[in-house]
């Protein structure tokens, strides 16, 4: 079955662009367009009403962010609440919003200027996920977008063993390599909290199941992590003693 899509834009150019490419993918059948988040929610509030097998039913939206009045952001949020939601690809010229987006579980985060390649890879993630009957939830919010050389990858969440502060931005380390991401670090602090992340200086998180080696050298703590030796701040030491002291009880 084809997918029904909403494409939401509030600069018409880049609306009608949207609405091109998507006419040109063969995985899509009916396009709806609107030119701010407020007449998007109306179409899916009637879409919800007519029922999932009617004519203006929608499968997904690619949103635009930064919209007057109601943003993309806020509008997937409200989306929320929907007994069966949309699958959100987010359509922005830009990046800084990315975690904020998977958190909202989008499918896909877009960059303007669109590629008609990276905009395919979107519609098939898309598909994927409709044919297997997910929702939202079955889209990348356990993975980070990050941006290299014009091309955005996802790492898995879990694959992060530490994060250091670079600025405005946070280098994200994985055995494999690290990636930079625009996004403070106390913004990760919050969010992946739950994802068993500590602070343990404060330019620096780390996942607790990934610490090795809990080293005490003259008065001062570190960690090992692979091959790495991290610095524990005294700050944060207590906190990260007790909140290891817990994790090994409850590995037992």
């Amino acid at each position: 079955m084809a997918l029904r899509a909403l494409a939401v834009d509030d600069e018409e150019p880049a609306l009608e662009e949207l609405l091109y490419l998507l006419g040109e993918d063969p995985r899509i059948g009916t396009v709806l367009p609107a030119l701010d988040a407020r007449e998007a929610l109306r179409l899916l509030e009637q879409a919800l009403r007519a029922g999932p097998e009617a004519p203006e039913a929608v499968d997904v939206v690619f949103l635009d962010i930064n919209m007057p009045g109601l943003s993309g952001l806020e509008l997937a949020g409200s989306l929320a609440g929907f007994a069966v939601p949309p699958l959100i690809v987010f359509v922005t010229a830009h990046e800084d919003f990315a975690l904020r987006a998977f958190d909202l579980k989008a499918v896909d985060y877009l960059l303007k200027p669109l590629r008609k390649e990276r905009f395919a890879e979107a519609v098939r993630r898309v598909a994927e996920l409709s044919r297997a009957g997910q929702g939202p939830a079955g889209g990348l919010v356990d993975q980070v977008p990050v941006e290299l050389g014009g091309v955005t990858r996802f790492v898995p969440i879990a694959d992060i063993t530490y994060v250091e502060a670079q600025g405005d931005y946070a280098r994200l380390h994985t055995p494999r390599g690290s990636h930079l991401v625009r996004v403070a670090l106390s913004t990760l602090e919050e969010q992946w909290r739950s994802r068993g992340f500590v602070r343990i200086h404060r330019s620096r998180l780390v996942a607790l199941a990934r610490i090795e080696e809990l080293r005490v050298e003259g008065g001062n703590l570190s960690v090992r992590i692979g091959d790495r030796v991290l610095a524990v701040s005294r700050r944060n030491a207590r906190d990260l003693r007790d909140l290891l002291a817990r994790h090994a009880q409850g590995a037992r």
